[in-house]
């Protein structure tokens, strides 16, 4: 099977993870868990977001976040940030790499950040401009690529426009999301194709949702198209405060057990990685939702790392 030998891993448990949680998420509580994902080897780990606390309260006080993680060597952690001023936030407290969040979706960009889709990318150009001057890194989320919970199929067209806007601000990483979970590996393949054309393969990643059951195979479907970065979330933490049913990403431990049977290189230590699931949602009063967690915790397997 041809897959890339080695992928990097973004996990967005602490960030698109918790943001959906109903129940108090404690500052200690994030930076736990970030630190524990830096100690397992996850290269990039999103720390929070510089939103309104009005509109996503789990995410308040990142700043004290950053400041009191304690950063592993060579790891980023980006931070999502919505403006001008989420930007210059971010900037105040120590942030080396941002990610912003555009929709392919006009409905979906209106139910979320309140503005059409080119009035979003207008914010995000002031934004570009900021971190080209600043030397920060800026990742992109587009949201919506396999279909929106308001408006149904999205056309590809719509996705690779985007797409190429946000490699002309200078976007470094565009992240392709499948918001509410509903691609199949045919039209996964499909999406990344159309924007391979436009945008070079190691500036794209796959940002999949599991809920209905297609994650993992979605991904490898991207694998096999050359893609070598991949979102993820411990635990399968997640779904999405503006898309109703849309469930969590795709459990990082899921993605590394295949991974690793596929030989593929991740730096990413599985264990440490099942013991995070397991201290994370322990802490949120429920199981990990995670196929790999839960045949752990359920039969005692330890697993065998390469």
């Amino acid at each position: 099977m041809l897959v890339p030998k080695k992928v990097k891993i973004v996990e967005v448990g602490p960030r698109d993870g918790l943001q959906n949680e109903s129940g108090t998420v404690t500052v200690d509580l994030r930076i736990d868990l970030i630190n524990r994902l830096t100690r397992a080897g996850l290269p990039a780990i999103e720390a929070g977001s510089f939103v309104s606390p009005q509109w996503v309260p789990q995410m308040a006080n990142t700043a004290k976040v950053l400041e009191n993680i304690i950063p592993g060597k060579g790891v980023n952690y980006p931070v999502l940030v919505p403006n001008l001023r989420g930007f210059n936030d971010a900037l105040t407290a120590g942030a080396k790499e941002v990610a912003i969040f555009a929709s392919a979706s006009e409905l979906f960009s209106q139910r979320n950040i309140n503005c059409s889709v080119a009035e979003s990318l207008d914010r995000f150009a002031a934004v570009c401009s900021a971190a080209k001057v600043n030397g920060i890194r800026i990742r992109s989320y587009i949201s919506c690529c396999l279909g929106c919970p308001y408006e149904g199929d999205v056309p590809l067209n719509s996705v690779v426009k985007l797409a190429v806007r946000l490699l002309a601000m200078g976007c470094n990483e565009i992240s392709l999301g499948d918001t509410i979970g509903i691609g199949t590996p045919n039209r996964a393949e499909a999406l990344v194709d159309a924007v391979l054309a436009v945008v070079p393969r190691e500036r794209v990643a796959v940002h999949f949702h599991d809920t209905y059951g297609q994650g993992l195979v979605n991904t490898l479907a991207a694998l096999q198209r050359g893609i070598a970065i991949v979102d993820t979330s411990v635990g399968g933490l997640g779904g999405c405060p503006f898309a109703e049913g849309a469930t969590g990403n795709i459990a990082t431990e899921d993605v590394l057990f295949m991974l690793n049977g596929l030989g593929v290189s991740t730096g990413v230590n599985l264990e440490k990685v099942v013991d995070t699931a397991h201290v994370i949602f322990a802490a949120l009063g429920r199981k990990p939702v995670s196929r790999v967690a839960r045949v752990t915790a359920s039969y005692g397997m330890r697993i065998q790392e390469k």
